[in-house]
Parts: C-alpha cells; sequence; structure tokens
C-alpha cells in the first residue's frame, strides 16, 4: 500500500495540476461546443481552477529541484485551502440553483438566448445580460455543474490535505 501512497503524495501537485487543466477543458468544451455561456459565479470557479493550476505547476517544479518535502508539503496545503474555497463557492452557486438563498445580483441576467430585436437593442447601446446564475443550464444525475464541481474540488481539497500530511521517509 505505501508503494502505492508515496507517488501519489509525491507528484500531487503535478496531479492536480494536471486535473485541473483537464477540468477547464472540459469547461470550455461544454462553453464552446455545448453552447453554455458561464455565468458570473461559473467565471469564478474557473478562476479557482487555473489558481491551482498556476500553484501546482510551480510547487511541484519548486519542490524538485529543491528535493525539500517542506515545499511540497506547503504547496498541498496552499491547494488545499484553493480547493476548499472552490468548493464554497461550487456550495454556494449550487445553493442559489436550488433557490435555498439569493445568488448575487450580477447574476439576474434574463438568459442566454439571442434575437433579433437583442441584437438591435445591443446595436442601439443596450447592455448584454449575464447568463443566470439561479438556474442550472445543465444537469446530470440530479447534479449541475456547479453541484459536480464541489463534489470535484471536495475530493481534490481531500487529496491536498492528505498529500500534505505525508512525510517523505
Amino acid at each position: 500500500m505505501r508503494a502505492l501512497i508515496r507517488p501519489l503524495a509525491l507528484w500531487q501537485p503535478l496531479i492536480v495540476a494536471l486535473a485541473s487543466a483537464a477540468l477547464l477543458a472540459v469547461a470550455h468544451g461544454f462553453e464552446r461546443f455545448g453552447g453554455l455561456a458561464p455565468c458570473t459565479l461559473c467565471l469564478k470557479q474557473r478562476e479557482v481552477y487555473w489558481v491551482a493550476l498556476g500553484l501546482g505547476l510551480t510547487g511541484f517544479a519548486l519542490s524538485r529541484l529543491s528535493g525539500s518535502d517542506r515545499i511540497r508539503r506547503g504547496v498541498a496545503v496552499g491547494l488545499t485551502i484553493v480547493f476548499a474555497y472552490g468548493a464554497y463557492l461550487a456550495a454556494y452557486h449550487a445553493g442559489a440553483e436550488w433557490k435555498w438563498w439569493p445568488g448575487p445580483t450580477t447574476c439576474s441576467g434574463a438568459g442566454t438566448g439571442v434575437s433579433a430585436q437583442a441584437m438591435a437593442d445591443l446595436l442601439n447601446g443596450a447592455k448584454i445580460a449575464p447568463p443566470r446564475c439561479d438556474e442550472a443550464a445543465w444537469v446530470w444525475l440530479g447534479l449541475s455543474m456547479a453541484g459536480w464541481n464541489f463534489l470535484v474540488y471536495l475530493a481534490l481539497a481531500a487529496y491536498s490535505a492528505a498529500s500534505a500530511l505525508y512525510k517523505k521517509a
């Protein structure tokens, strides 16, 4: 078992950076090919993945170059905090979708559909309303993207926390 745990802990910054990159690719795929425009909270959740990607790659390089377990563990703690914040954002977003609490006022848009009248209004100086944060644009197995993001963030936070606790022998 230790033979499996050791590489998972030592390579954790790189693994979560690659996971973050993959999740960003999926989000952009939903946007580009699925036609699902991201709301304000969706974009904030993407920012968390970008931070984790940068921190993971930088931390992995620094820990490998220095050979310091202290750096690796510090990066793992940092990633735990980043992913815990992401879980908070995703839970807030999912709660707004379920109408448990109000979403931010920046998410009070009127959907993503575009009509000829909307285009004419835009040309006359009207503002574009962002997609709504309080309506799930996509649901699978009863969970919206925000709900799935919450579970992924929790898993990555737990993995990062476990890696932070691992001491290289």
